[in-house]
């Protein structure tokens, strides 16, 4: 698993705006390669308002890009939020993924991101492919820190187990 306080940017604020997109399988090496400098660049040339925007975005476990923006300097605005789905929707572009998929769940099953439809996630645990243990990426996570510390949460933790609850 990635330890994530160990490469995610020390020099960010702990309540830095985060978001998690999931592609809806993993990318390639290839793809990875063109989509880092694609990153970097959309970073550099972050602005919010005019002002540089101190961001970070990366490729995590092969499946999820995350983009990061501390807010202590810069806020971020609605055209620079915009900008960042921009950045996203050519990423699907370029490599014919989709990002924004908020059915598909993502879960950590023998070392590997699996993914679940959101209509078979009941099926997946009454037939022991998933259990209330099963590591979960919770993509609601909305700050550094919560990143670092809710984002991979066993399901029994996380909002699913209140809906199974409910039923």
């Amino acid at each position: 698993m990635v330890d994530l306080p160990t490469i995610l940017p020390k020099n960010f604020d702990p309540q830095s705006r985060v978001w998690v997109y999931q592609a809806n399988r993993t990318f390639t090496m290839g793809e990875i390669f063109e989509l880092e400098p694609l990153l970097e660049n959309f970073v550099e040339d972050w602005k919010s308002h005019g002002a540089k925007v101190k961001g970070y975005a990366t490729v995590l476990y092969g499946q999820f890009i995350v983009i990061m923006a501390d807010e202590t300097a810069t806020t971020v605005g609605g055209c620079s939020t915009d900008s960042s789905v921009h950045v996203i929707k050519a990423i699907e572009q370029l490599t014919g993924v989709q990002m924004f998929n908020r059915t598909l769940l993502a879960f950590f099953v023998k070392d590997k991101v699996q993914t679940v439809p959101q209509a078979q996630f009941n099926y997946a645990l009454e037939n022991g492919l998933l259990s209330m243990d099963t590591l979960y990426f919770n993509n609601l996570v909305n700050t550094k820190a919560t990143l670092e510390t809710e984002w991979l949460q066993p399901i029994s933790k996380s909002w699913l187990a209140q809906s199974i609850q409910a039923k």
